[in-house]
């Protein structure tokens, strides 16, 4: 620890500290921090329908003439679209009928390693030549998408001219080819993956059929075949995004493949009807992964670009949905244009989140209050605060389900303050694969653990089981210092089934961001508290290069960080017997890559009946 952290340490055995926090008020006035039984002067909490945080959009399938609502009838019963196109003539051979432009890059260092010979999957590499490309290889889930969903094609082409690249992408489709010859089992033929590299294929099919007219005829079949598959097998997806990324490569196919406005119209309907189903109201997908936001985006811009290759106006509803997604995404962003690290996702880089945005086309705010999409989000000064705020998702949404409620991050500047470890969607890449499930758990964000069990059961494959239900929200303005501040209020019933008790978080973030007010309440769920005494711990995760030490009370801490600034937290004079502690953690960064960090635990026993705990961090002058 510097010399000027551990001066910033003596002002915490003064207590005057402790006492300005145990009155630090959270409300308008002198008031003292809200506690279970909020005044009549506070704004009442806004309830979400209990279970139903999300609510699913409905979008309608475009408008047809009655010949192009016979031909989307006629194909769905499985009339083949040559028969259909044209009936007094053969099928015609496969072939491009556009070349795709392509608006959305991708990384440069990934093609140059592919260049070099290596997969470059989330930092981790790996030798082409070792690396087996069969369906049920055992690949770990970053490798199957890459190698299987053909992701890689993107990175390949934003690294060199097209002609230094074509042989690396023919070889590497041969190699796929060969061992997969025909739609099969296994990782390579889920529909989500089956999209993924059908859409890729279109959009950069200069990459891979530039070479040899053997390849070039093989490919092409391909993509029919894979094709026909999907026509067949995309309403069985693993869920509503690989449903959109299986209904969004049938209608590039039908737009550049021959014979294709049957299929053309039949993968329109089945699209626009997949994406209402996949969003909430604000625009948040339901798996409410920031990851998956970025896949529907780049999926619909990759889309656009076939519609604009053969000169054909895409249906409104793509235009709609693209910009209904652009702003939740940015609510997640943080002072270091980075995104959060959210159910499962890594702290997306900067660069990578603007590529996007670019692509997009849409210029759009952050958005504040996504009540649908479970997050909150603060502008302060310089500071940002993102708030969980629902419960996760649904089963059936959750793709790396995480126990993540009322958990937040702060940023002040481009520094980083508090964050989640996130990363679970990145693992098998550096971040190891054995520690996915710990990565998803509460302990593993920056909100209170009530005895060292998750407020929702975390399964494998990234699912989740039981816990939180309901969570009611208020967001409210209140005077400070002459100023406005913005006050978050939320409520989880988590832990009332196992414990009988609901965690209530209080966040108020001063106008110009430097001083954060908090309180995490436990209170009873029902009319009558249970007798004895039960641990928690409420875990602060610490920005990468935070160098942070303990007051000698244990009841406060200085935060030395990388930008020269410093900042001090210190709990409040009601937290009972709660200590602080410094302990070991970790953070995955937009590359997939496990950075040490430290985290503070305030941990201790309180009673059953309930307990409160506030607390503040704030910037020193």
């Amino acid at each position: 620890m510097t010399d000027a952290a551990r001066t910033l340490l003596r002002p915490f055995g003064d207590d005057r500290a402790a006492e300005e926090v145990s009155a630090l008020p959270l409300t308008a006035g002198d008031e003292p921090l809200v506690v279970a039984n909020a005044p009549a002067s506070q704004p009442e909490a806004i309830p979400l329908e209990p279970g139903h945080a999300l609510v699913l959009s409905d979008f309608q399938p475009p408008r047809a003439g009655p010949v192009d609502s016979v031909l989307r009838w006629a194909y769905r019963m499985g009339v083949p679209g040559s028969v259909l196109s044209a009936p007094l003539r053969k099928p015609s051979a496969p072939r491009l009928l556009g070349t795709v432009s392509r608006p959305l890059q991708g990384e440069r260092a990934a093609g140059m390693a592919l260049r070099a010979g290596q997969f470059l999957v989330y930092g981790l590499k790996a030798p082409i030549e070792k690396v087996d490309f069969a369906s049920g290889a055992p690949l770990t889930p970053p490798f199957l998408r890459t190698v299987h969903g053909f992701t890689w094609l993107r990175d390949l082409a934003a690294c060199a001219p097209r002609e230094e690249c074509t042989g690396v992408g023919e070889a590497l489709l041969a190699k796929w080819l060969i061992a997969n010859p025909t739609p099969a089992k296994g990782a390579a033929w889920t529909v989500e993956h089956a999209g993924l590299r059908l859409l890729a294929w279109l959009v950069h099919a200069p990459l891979i059929l530039s070479g040899e007219a053997k390849l070039r005829s093989r490919a092409l079949e391909a993509m029919e075949a894979t094709a026909r598959w999907l026509d067949r097998q995309v309403a069985r997806a693993e869920d509503r995004l690989g449903q959109v990324a299986g209904w969004a490569a049938v209608v590039a196919a039908g737009l550049l493949l021959p014979d294709g406005r049957p299929r053309r119209l039949y993968g329109e309907a089945g699209l626009i009807r997949a994406l209402g189903e996949l969003v909430s109201d604000d625009g948040g997908v339901l798996s409410r992964s920031p990851l998956a936001q970025i896949e529907a985006i780049g999926l619909l811009v990759d889309l656009k670009a076939c519609y604009a290759a053969v000169d054909r106006d895409p249906p409104a509803a793509l235009e709609t949905m693209i910009t209904l997604l652009v702003p939740p995404l940015l609510s997640l962003r943080m002072g270091d244009r980075g995104l959060g690290s959210w159910q499962g996702s890594g702290a997306t880089s900067a660069a990578q989140l603007d590529a996007v945005i670019a692509a997009s086309g849409v210029r759009a705010r952050p958005g504040k209050d996504m009540r649908h999409w479970g997050y909150q989000r603060i502008d302060a000064g310089k500071s940002i605060l993102v708030m969980d705020s629902a419960p996760p998702p649904r089963a059936r949404h959750a793709r790396f389900g995480c126990a993540s409620t009322l958990a937040f991050e702060l940023s002040n500047g481009e520094q980083r303050i508090i964050v989640n470890c996130g990363g679970s969607e990145l693992a098998g890449g550096q971040t190891p694969v054995r520690i996915e499930q710990g990565l998803r758990g509460t302990a593993a964000h920056s909100t209170l653990v009530l005895d060292d069990a998750n407020s929702t059961a975390v399964l494998i494959k990234g699912q989740i089981g039981k816990g939180v239900e309901e969570v009611d929200i208020a967001r409210s303005t209140v005077k400070q210092r002459g100023r406005d501040a913005t006050r978050l209020e939320a409520v989880h019933n988590g832990y009332a089934a196992r414990h009988g008790l609901l965690h209530r978080r209080i966040l108020l973030l001063s106008a110009d961001g430097e001083e954060l007010r908090g309180e995490d309440v436990l209170e009873p769920s029902g009319r009558k508290g249970q007798r004895g005494k039960i641990g928690f711990a409420i875990r602060f995760h610490l920005g990468h290069g935070i160098e942070a030490g303990l007051s000698e009370d244990r009841r406060g801490a200085g935060l030395a960080l990388p930008d020269g600034s410093y900042w001090q937290f210190r709990l409040g004079g009601d937290s009972g017997e709660a200590t602080i502690g410094l302990e070991d953690s970790l953070w995955v960064d937009g590359h997939g890559r496990p950075r040490a960090t430290r985290q503070l635990v305030v941990e201790g026993l309180t009673v059953r009946s309930g307990g409160r705990f506030p607390w503040l961090l704030r910037r020193m002058g």
